[in-house]
């Protein structure tokens, strides 16, 4: 039903209200805010991942409006040159982006290239606005192992999905602990699950249900590397992520194993996603 024009505008002035209100905003601060232009973190994440690693200068599907928001901001703070403002969120948007937090005083994983919450929002101030957060939550114990809220819950529904338990053998944060890992494990989202008393479906079963709910993952064999069989989960879009594991995702996306040899993905066919879109599935 079309609401009369008297009708509509009384409305519009109470949803105006009720925002600033909640928000502690003037009407004229909310209204500018209104006006500006958004950006998707989750679309603008997803092509900083793939697009580092992709062989042409192909877009990432959903992400193109997203981009040009942010490299037209890294442009004007002189650091992205104009020739990059394509939409194409590549390896010199990255560093781009990783200098932009180092300039705000962020360190390690906080200035990894992916846009986080803080440093997209301050990147934006003025110029858009930031939907679709995406919040890797706190450090937390899983088991034996650190990994960080966000991928404990993803953790948790691809249990429930299996009905069965999950045994981490690696976690999250951990530089250095397993040199075989290539880094994966410096930053969060990444964990190694043992396969110990599982046969060949039950293994393939474990990899579909965590791609499901959004990690990239595969079965790992001894006849890869010098490791023992298990099960490599890396979260896509988890802003934690070390640039290795940002690599392996972008893999994932383009039909890749992961492994440094970039040989084709090995694993059961699921449509791709992330935690987020998963929820809204």
């Amino acid at each position: 039903m079309k609401l009369p024009p008297c009708a509509a505008a009384l409305a519009a002035a109470f949803l105006l209200a009720y925002v600033t209100g909640a928000s502690g905003m003037s009407a004229a601060q909310a209204a500018d805010a209104s006006a500006l232009p958004s950006v998707n973190m989750e679309a603008a994440v997803k092509a900083a991942q793939i697009d580092p690693r992709r062989a042409d200068d192909t877009l990432t599907p959903g992400a193109k409006a997203s981009v040009l928001l942010v490299e037209q901001a890294l442009r004007d703070r002189h650091l992205l040159d104009a020739k990059w403002v394509d939409g194409y969120f590549g390896t010199t948007t990255v560093a781009a982006f990783a200098k932009f937090q180092k300039s705000l005083g962020f360190t390690g994983l906080a200035a990894n290239g992916l846009p986080g919450e803080t440093s997209l929002t301050k990147l934006g101030a003025g110029r858009f606005t930031v939907t679709h957060i995406i919040r890797p939550g706190a450090r937390v114990s899983a088991g034996d192992v650190v990994v960080d809220t966000r991928t404990r819950s993803m953790l948790a529904e691809a249990k429930r999905l299996l009905g069965r338990d999950l045994v981490l053998l690696q976690g999250s944060y951990n530089p250095g602990g397993d040199p075989t890992s290539a880094g994966t494990h410096d930053g969060g989202g990444v964990v190694d699950i043992s396969v110990d008393g599982m046969d060949s479906a039950t293994r393939t079963a474990v990899v579909r249900a965590l791609r499901r709910v959004g990690f990239a993952a595969w079965v790992r064999s001894p006849d890869q590397a010098d490791w023992p069989w298990h099960i490599h989960a890396a979260a896509i879009n988890d802003t934690d992520l070390s640039s290795q594991a940002q690599h392996q995702i972008g893999d994932y996306y383009l039909g890749l194993n992961g492994l440094a040899g970039r040989g084709p993905d090995d694993g059961p066919k699921v449509p791709i996603r992330t935690w987020e879109e998963y929820e809204r599935r």
